[in-house]
């Protein structure tokens, strides 16, 4: 750790602030903590000091300071912390010394977790879930962001790639010792049996419906309807702020619009789509597509129709456009109060219809209420889902299918079987970055601000 740069970020909001927090570490932390302060703090306590600038002595602020000796920090080098008043002046004053100091230099995004990484106090899935828990934005996520953070799916990985190993130390065994009198004859029974368990537990924690990706990107509620329905009024109405144009001419809305939502503590990202409409317009041919398209990837559509209008665009509705469910929405009761709900064509063929005004929001309260339902019911098994990245489920995909040709190769073919679960040990390593993730490391860190 010697030959390493010590580094130096504000760790908290952006200034002003009633408190700034200035993290330093790195082997030099702990001299730098005594050029600021004079002195070096006892381990672990919080130590009231004035801060001077080194080069002419001159009072920065009064602040608190911590000493962190290594291993035991977040980064597991010597850490430094001062609590400052958290004014700009200060915080400038502060950076400006300690940079000016031999040794030290800022902090780059993400560095300060790099190094907890590369020193082993977090494994890769514990650095996303801090990731996550950073940019959580409803009670779930957040959640399920501290649960990944403490472990949730690098200590079940981590377990399966020690069974993965004992397993493989079984097969080389007997392959290096089948002529030794003290080695069993059978330990590809044992070693099949093990893959086979390890297999049908990956298999269980994958078919989850790609719930725990979906907790992290928020449910997807596509709008969709024929033009001049109110798809973006009610938008703007669920959303409780304009959002959306809104105009009584057919073709308004052309590209995709989204809004993130918390609905009962769940993420919702609520997508307003072009009219479905026939058209020779080319560009809104292309919002047709797009929103044909995006309503296809959703998890719920919002199919809205115009209740008070007697034409073609009240009749049409669509053929399945959503893998998960699509819902009626009868808008523009408050323009048609003679007609009834029934006379709308083909209910039947939605699971749940609502009748509401997206102008004075009669009837939002209860499909406000049936989303929210909708969330809970879809994000009910999220708790136990391990997996909220596309690069877990990769990568367990890729142990679960080494396993099973480990499986298909026989008794017989022990070098087979060997290098097999050897390939899906790899990739278990892979997941919690213990074995070749140079290549992902940038691309993870980057994603953090300065200062953590």
């Amino acid at each position: 750790m010697s030959d390493r740069s010590t580094i130096f970020a504000l760790s908290s909001g952006r200034p002003p602030a009633a408190i700034a927090v200035i993290r330093i570490s790195g082997p030099s932390a702990g001299a730098a903590l005594e050029k600021l302060i004079g002195r070096r703090p006892e381990p672990r306590r919080a130590t009231l000091g004035r801060v001077r600038d080194p080069t002419d002595g001159e009072l920065i602020d009064e602040a608190l300071a911590l000493w962190f000796p290594a291993p035991h920090s977040e980064t597991g080098e010597d850490v430094a912390e001062l609590q400052l008043h958290g004014g700009q002046a200060v915080i400038a004053a502060v950076l400006a010394a300690l940079g000016l100091m031999a040794g030290c230099r800022a902090a780059e995004p993400g560095e300060f977790t790099r190094r907890a990484f590369e020193n082993g106090r977090l494994d890769l899935t514990e650095v996303e879930g801090l990731a996550d828990l950073i940019a959580a934005e409803t009670p779930a996520q957040r959640q399920h962001a501290f649960r990944q953070l403490k472990g949730l799916i690098g200590d079940r990985a981590e377990a399966w790639r020690r069974r993965l190993i004992e397993a493989l130390a079984l097969v080389e065994a007997g392959i290096d010792f089948s002529d030794e009198g003290d080695v069993p004859e059978d330990l590809i029974g044992p070693a099949l049996l093990a893959a086979q368990q390890l297999r049908d537990e990956i298999t269980a924690v994958l078919d989850d419906s790609g719930r725990g990706e979906r907790l992290r990107e928020g449910l997807s509620v596509a709008i969709a309807g024929p033009p001049n329905a109110g798809k973006s009024t009610l938008l703007n109405r669920l959303a409780r702020r304009d959002v959306a144009i809104v105009s009584p001419y057919a073709g308004t809305t052309r590209d995709i619009i989204e809004v993130h939502l918390d609905l009962g503590g769940f993420p919702v990202t609520l997508v307003d789509t072009a009219g479905v409409r026939e058209s020779a317009d080319p560009v809104e041919q292309e919002g047709v597509r797009r929103a044909r398209e995006r309503a296809s990837m959703a998890d719920l559509v919002l199919w809205v129709t115009d209740v008070s209008s007697d034409g073609p665009q009240r009749r049409s509705f669509p053929e399945p456009l959503a893998a998960g469910e699509c819902w009626l929405v009868e808008n523009k009761i408050d323009l048609a109060p003679g007609q009834t709900p029934q006379s709308s064509p083909r209910r039947s063929e939605c699971r749940f219809n609502y009748s509401i005004s997206a102008a004075t929001g009669q009837g939002i309260d209860t499909l406000v209420a049936a989303l929210r339902g909708f969330a809970k019911a879809f994000f009910a098994a999220t708790e136990s889902a391990l997996v909220t990245r596309a690069r877990h489920r990769q990568l367990l995909t890729d142990a679960r299918d080494s396993l099973g040709r480990a499986l298909s190769e026989g008794p017989r073919r022990e070098e087979l079987i060997a290098e097999e679960l050897r390939a899906a040990a790899t990739a278990l390593g892979r997941l919690t970055g213990r074995v070749d993730v140079e290549d992902v490391l940038d691309v993870i860190f980057r994603e953090f601000c300065i200062g953590k």
